[in-house]
């Protein structure tokens, strides 16, 4: 194997955008590829502390995460490219709706049938690293990507996931596989 030095390639990311308040009450959506789960009731978020989000969080205490998909790809790559705290219209300039959550002090985004909606349980900032471990509070869902129990069906969500590597964003595909299952003749040996 060929050693390729230090490099975030992990495959695939998800791509997701981080909704918050500003200041003066405005939304501001970041698309954000460094985000994922970390446990049964918390996402992480590895960000940069100059993102006006960050602020907003820090501020707020609270922000929503919306699972990209291909229908708004362009408006989700928008939303990595144009930045807050140089363009206050960003959100405006896609033509995407939001309502304020219920419950935490964050928008959501409502093109988008999957919404998680989260209050800050800790932030880590130091010389290297602006982290957000958010609690999960509610996971709002469009019935259109739920089965017949209740379950999401991440095929119909039409997710799209990050390419660090090749700065691609690629769609889900077919399922390959049984978690917990395929692997289990393994254990009898």
């Amino acid at each position: 194997m060929k050693s390729l030095g230090v490099k975030p390639y992990i495959f695939p990311m998800p791509v997701v955008l981080i909704a918050t308040y500003n200041e003066d009450g405005s939304i501001d959506v970041m698309n954000a590829a460094w985000a994922g789960i970390c446990s049964e009731d918390k996402v992480a978020l590895n960000l940069d502390e100059s993102h006006k989000t960050s602020e907003n969080i820090k501020k707020r205490g609270a922000f929503t995460l919306t699972v990209a998909n291909t229908k708004y790809l362009k408006e989700a790559d928008f939303f990595g490219i144009a930045s807050a705290n140089k363009m206050k219209d960003k959100f405006e300039r896609t033509g995407l709706n939001a309502v304020k959550s219920e419950i935490v002090d964050a928008p959501i985004l409502t093109d988008f049938p999957l919404c998680i909606e989260c209050k800050v349980h800790r932030i880590i900032n130091d010389e290297n690293d602006f982290a957000v471990i958010g609690r999960i509070i509610d996971v709002k869902a469009d019935e259109s990507i739920l089965d017949g129990k209740g379950n999401i069906e991440f095929l119909a969500l039409d997710p799209i996931v990050f390419d660090q590597a090749k700065s691609g964003y690629y769609k889900m595909g077919e399922k390959v596989g049984r978690a917990f299952h395929d692997g289990a003749p393994l254990m009898k040996k």
